[in-house]
């Protein structure tokens, strides 16, 4: 062939390479499904690990929901590149629709086999691009060898050929990426139970959840939650104690309870709604140690399946919760299935999924968002939220949630003009506190300790004004009025609301 029109990238080249970029998604896609295999989040995994931690957390306290999704777009934006690019080297390189294939299924399977390390994902990637790279070179007969063009017919077919081969690739993709629904059975009776209690126990506030959380927030480190069979994991204990293994049935077998717990993210604006509530199913952190002869030692490292690790001190995880159900059923994988840690009263960054190992050490150390500036395993704030308001003929009423973890909720107080007087509002009942599990009916002992209250207030009040909430504690404390962002420590400040009934 011409040496020109080889080393020419005419647009029909230029668009099979693009092409085969998309095979090599769709093909690592399809080999592996949505896991942390798949080639996109590796890449995202790369890029977020490579960047700066003072930048990585001043994405999130900027961007906050959309630091993860543009992640994603910018990681699988430069990944479509790196491929489009293999695609081209290997068409300059080599004459022949066998050998250009192959020279693109040896650098693409290269550059994901160094992304992910898995076998899988990088053969599936190498051949989705090979076999779109094949595709849209069928028609290099149609090339003229004496010129620097494609004859334009050609050109099309190639692109369209490559094209049809990347659709296909994309549309067996997605489908085997789906996920399969969460089960959908009716809560276990007891659990059920608990639910109608707590349900009874909530304030009728529209545009406010209940006491339990329909849709409960989700912040994870990876863009895709590891895929775990319970039938095959296992929690390993390591460190300063004699090393176990438990299993999810073994764990189970150490006596466990159920727990109203609420979790606030570390990064949930003042007046956000990254805070919720559920029923857990668990044993205690403590019973899994004593188990073990674990030595009262500094410090409890955490590890998980997607890379994350936090470290307590022992005090603060002993009264914590391995989780393996909420809300009367199995743990979803969006929330740590098989097992997932609850720490009373802990940012809901401490609180682990996907737990693997409990490490026992004699010395503190980072964890992983502590190392990227993040306060880590400091105690949430006392925070009351405004999420309802109502006004008819006059009379306005306001409400929401309020927590402190465990140190519980006193009252919340409301004014009215801005912050000039306060006045207390009416709160709900506690949740029932804590049941075991190996009671056909068991009777909750006491109140929650680690949960939210509602709070509601109706007032005459017309013309435009400012609503004030704050919060006190179970020890007499004060929500803080200063107002901060969520990095490094979580937002606090009074929440207000300009009313125009």
């Amino acid at each position: 062939m011409n040496r020109r029109v080889r080393d020419a990238v005419n647009p029909a080249s230029l668009g099979v390479a693009l092409l085969s970029a998309l095979g090599a998604v769709a093909g690592s896609l399809l080999a592996i499904g949505n896991s942390p295999g798949f080639v996109v989040p590796s890449a995202a995994a790369i890029v977020r690990d490579t960047l700066p931690d003072l930048l990585v957390a001043a994405g999130i306290g900027t961007l906050r929901d959309l630091a993860q999704p543009l992640l994603s777009l910018g990681a699988g934006l430069l990944l479509l590149a790196i491929f489009a690019a293999a695609a081209i080297a290997a068409e300059r390189a080599v004459d022949g629709i066998g050998r250009r294939a192959l020279v693109t299924f040896l650098l693409v399977g290269a550059v994901t086999a160094l992304l992910t390390g898995n076998t899988t994902s990088t053969l599936g990637a190498a051949l989705g691009a090979a076999v779109v790279v094949a595709a849209g070179n069928a028609t290099l007969g149609a090339m003229d060898p004496t010129t620097d063009r494609v004859d334009p017919p050609a050109g099309r077919r190639r692109v369209l050929q490559a094209g049809a081969a990347t659709l296909g690739a994309l549309v067996f993709g997605a489908a085997r990426a789906r996920d399969p629904a969460e089960p959908t059975e009716p809560p276990d009776p007891a659990a059920a139970s608990l639910l109608s209690a707590a349900e009874d126990r909530s304030l009728s506030l529209p545009g406010a959840e209940g006491m339990i959380s329909e849709e409960f927030y989700t912040v994870d480190i990876a863009t895709v939650d590891p895929k775990i069979n319970p039938a095959d994991w296992q929690l390993a204990v390591t460190g300063e104690v004699e090393e176990r293994s438990f299993t999810l049935s073994e764990l189970q077998e150490l006596g466990g309870e159920r727990r109203f717990v609420t979790l606030r993210c570390v990064s949930d604006l003042l007046n956000g709604e990254k805070m919720d509530t559920a029923l857990w199913d668990g044993v205690p952190v403590e019973a899994v140690l004593d188990a073990v002869g674990a030595p009262e030692s500094c410090c409890v490292t955490l590890h998980a399946a997607d890379g994350y690790f936090v470290s307590f001190p022992r005090e603060a995880l002993d009264p914590g919760l391995l989780a393996w159900g909420m809300n009367g059923r199995p743990l979803p994988r969006g929330h740590g299935a098989p097992l997932r840690t609850l720490v009373p009263g802990h940012w809901g960054e401490t609180n682990a999924k996907w737990l693997t190992e409990i490490e026992i050490r004699d010395e503190p150390e980072d964890g992983y968002w502590e190392q990227r500036g993040w306060e880590g395993t400091g105690e949430v704030h006392t925070i009351a939220k405004l999420h309802s308001t109502t006004a008819d003929d006059g009379t306005v009423r306001v409400g929401g949630h309020a927590y402190a973890g465990t140190r519980g909720i006193d009252r919340v107080e409301v004014s009215t003009d801005g912050g000039d007087s306060w006045t207390e509002a009416s709160l709900s009942e506690t949740l029932p506190g804590p049941t075991p599990l190996d009671e056909s009916e068991p009777e909750p002992t006491g109140e929650a300790t680690d949960a939210w209250r509602m709070w509601a207030h109706e007032y005459e009040k017309s013309g435009e004004h400012e609503v004030v909430v704050r919060a006190v504690d179970g020890t007499g404390e004060v929500q803080p009025e200063r107002e901060q962002d969520g990095y490094p420590s979580g937002a606090t400040g009074w929440v207000s609301k300009t009313i125009r009934p």
